[in-house]
């Protein structure tokens, strides 16, 4: 089978969260010698814009504006990776960074979208309590949101509802207690519960088989860290009870990976001022390590 080489975008965004923080994981990951792991190129970190404590008024969310000026940057970057041979490992930053890839993906054709993440983030921008476009990016790239940030463009939706699968979310109460709007039915969904039922292998293949279909030219991998267990992933914003192991999450990117429709994957969320011991920052490059290996297959 060939291969291709790995090359690390730093996405450094915190513009859909109020809080700072998840700015620092490219930072830690690459210390901790993820790049060298991966044999990885590094191409390069982009500037991202000051943030505003203010919503924006018209869309209801944060840095709304920012966040649609920046994500077409993003996507030039990560357009000049793939046109390079390589695979593109996109180091964030907050969920908002999944605009970008999808918009670089969306102008090449039609991708799907993997979306591990232990939410949801399909909240309307009148229903999220904090006005942070990282509960909402799920729903933005699929064309539900305002027009400032769901049609990049003119390209709207970057990623057809029934393209994409939502994988292994367990914030089931967080929808409730704040009204987010559901799932739409056409987006295939393994929620945590779904995933344990079926077993992590036969549901990680399952969602691949939606995701390989030929209609599909591939496929991007959005990785939350917030998916894992919070006894082994406390450093992330909004915590909830449970979520995958490190081996259930290895597990999945090793089939989703083998598959060979993979184009792309991003890491999101990890907060490293909020991990005490480091030992989640080791945890999580060491799965991506042992996962992606040192070259992706083509």
């Amino acid at each position: 089978m060939s291969t291709r080489r790995y090359a690390i975008l730093e996405a450094p965004s915190a513009l859909g969260l109020a809080a700072d923080g998840v700015e620092e994981l490219p930072a830690r990951l690459l210390e901790l010698g993820l790049a060298d792991r991966l044999r990885a190129r590094r191409a390069g970190r982009l500037a991202v814009p000051p943030k505003d404590a203010i919503p924006d008024p018209e869309t209801l969310t944060l840095n709304a504006k920012a966040i649609a000026a920046w994500s077409p940057r993003l996507a030039d970057a990560f357009t000049a990776v793939l046109d390079a041979g390589e695979f593109p490992v996109v180091l964030g930053g907050d969920c908002t960074i999944l605009l970008g890839p999808m918009l670089a993906l969306r102008r090449r054709g039609r991708y799907g979208l993997f979306f591990i993440d232990g939410h949801a983030d399909f909240f309307q921008p009148e229903a999220e309590p904090n006005s942070e476009g990282a509960s909402m990016d799920l729903a933005f790239v699929t064309g539900y949101g305002p027009a400032l940030l769901t049609d990049l463009e003119g390209r709207r939706p970057l990623v057809r509802p029934e393209d994409a699968v939502a994988f292994a979310f367990r914030d089931h109460e967080d929808q409730a207690d704040f009204g987010s709007q559901p799932l739409p039915r056409e987006l295939r969904a393994y929620d945590l519960y779904a995933v344990r039922r079926l077993g992590i292998d036969n549901a990680a293949r399952a969602a691949v088989q939606h995701l390989t279909r030929a209609e599909l030219d591939g496929f991007f991998i959005h990785l939350d860290a917030d998916c894992l267990d919070d006894a082994i992933m406390p450093a992330v914003d909004f915590r909830v009870p449970g979520g995958l192991s490190w081996d259930e999450l290895g597990a999945a990117l090793r089939i989703i990976l083998a598959s060979g429709k993979a184009v792309g994957i991003e890491v999101t969320i990890y907060n490293p001022h909020l991990d005490e011991d480091g030992s989640a920052g080791r945890g999580l490059a060491d799965v991506l390590a042992e996962t992606l290996g040192s070259a992706a297959p083509a």
